[in-house]
C-alpha cells in the first residue's frame, strides 16, 4: 500500500506542476480518488486555496498562476483581454483602477470557485468571446511557450512567457483588445480614459486591425473605433479599407443628453 501511494505521489508531481491549480473534477479524471485526495491534504502533499481545488504547495498565489491554470491544465478557452491584455502589454496606464480587475473571455464561463480564491484585490471578469467575434480555436493543454509559437501569426492571439518555467500566459493582441475594451462603454468605461487611451495607440498594426474590424460582430464597436480613430488620425487608420467593414445602419444612442456624431450615427458627451 506505502509503495502504491509512493508511486501514485510522483505521478501526481509529473502531471501537476508547482505553483498550478486544478479541480477535484481534474483529479478525479486522473485516476485519484477522493479518499486518495483527503489523504495528500492531511499530509501536506497537496493544499486547498479553495473548496474543491487542490495546488501543490509553493510561493503565494498569484492570479498568473490562476490564468496559467485555467488555460493548460483545465484546458478553458480563456484568454485575458480587454483592458487586462492592453495594461499587461504596456498601453492602458491611463485606465488602471484601484486593485486588478482582469478580463477573461472565451466561449465558456469560467469555474465557479475562480472569484472564491484567496486573492486580496483581484477580481475576475467572464465576457462571452462569441458576442463580438467568431469562434476562435486556441490551444489548450499542458504546453510549453514553445508549442504556442503559431500564436504569434495570429490576428487575435500573443503569448507573454510566465513564470520561472516559461509557462504560456494568453491574451488578445492590442488589435483585439482594444476592441473588447470598446464593447465596455459606455456602462464600464469611460469615454474619456478610452480617449486617452487611442491616443497612444500609434503602433497598432493595420493588416490584424482590419481583418477584425472585418470579422467584429458589434456595430456599436465599430462605428466607436472610427469614431475614435478620426480624432487622433493615426497613421495606420489610412491602410484600413473601411468599406470592407460593415457600420450598420440607424442611429445607436450611446449617451444621454449627448451630441450625436453625425458621421458615425451614435450619440457621444457633448465635449467631444
Amino acid at each position: 500500500m506505502a509503495k502504491q501511494k509512493r508511486s501514485s505521489l510522483n505521478r501526481l508531481e509529473q502531471e501537476l506542476p508547482e505553483g498550478l491549480l486544478v479541480d477535484a473534477a481534474w483529479l478525479a479524471a486522473k485516476g485519484y480518488s477522493t479518499a486518495l485526495r483527503s489523504q495528500y491534504v492531511a499530509g501536506d502533499w497537496l493544499h486547498q486555496p479553495a473548496r474543491r481545488v487542490y495546488q501543490r504547495r509553493s510561493a503565494p498565489l498569484t492570479w498568473q498562476q490562476v490564468v496559467v491554470s485555467l488555460q493548460t491544465l483545465l484546458g478553458y478557452d480563456l484568454v485575458l483581454g480587454g483592458r487586462s491584455a492592453l495594461e499587461l502589454q504596456g498601453y492602458a496606464h491611463y485606465l488602471r483602477q484601484r486593485g486588478t480587475t482582469l478580463y477573461l473571455y472565451g466561449s465558456r464561463k469560467p469555474p465557479t470557485w475562480l472569484n472564491t480564491l484567496p486573492l486580496p484585490d483581484v477580481r475576475f471578469i467572464y465576457r462571452n468571446a462569441t458576442a463580438l467575434f467568431p469562434a476562435a480555436q486556441m490551444p489548450a493543454g499542458p504546453q510549453k511557450l514553445e508549442a504556442r509559437k503559431d500564436l504569434d501569426k495570429s490576428d487575435s492571439f500573443v503569448v507573454q512567457p510566465w513564470g520561472q518555467y516559461d509557462w504560456p500566459l494568453v491574451l488578445s493582441t492590442p488589435e483585439r483588445a482594444v476592441l473588447e475594451l470598446l464593447d465596455e462603454l459606455p456602462d464600464h468605461e469611460s469615454f474619456h480614459n478610452v480617449d486617452m487611451l487611442m491616443q497612444g495607440l500609434t503602433t497598432l498594426r493595420p493588416a490584424k486591425l482590419h481583418r477584425l474590424l472585418a470579422e467584429c460582430k458589434s456595430v456599436k464597436v465599430k462605428r466607436l473605433f472610427f469614431f475614435f480613430a478620426d480624432r487622433h488620425s493615426h497613421a495606420w487608420l489610412g491602410r484600413i479599407d473601411r468599406k470592407a467593414v460593415d457600420l450598420g445602419a440607424g442611429k445607436r444612442m450611446l449617451v444621454k443628453g449627448g451630441r450625436l456624431d453625425s458621421q458615425y450615427q451614435i450619440t457621444v458627451p457633448k465635449d467631444f
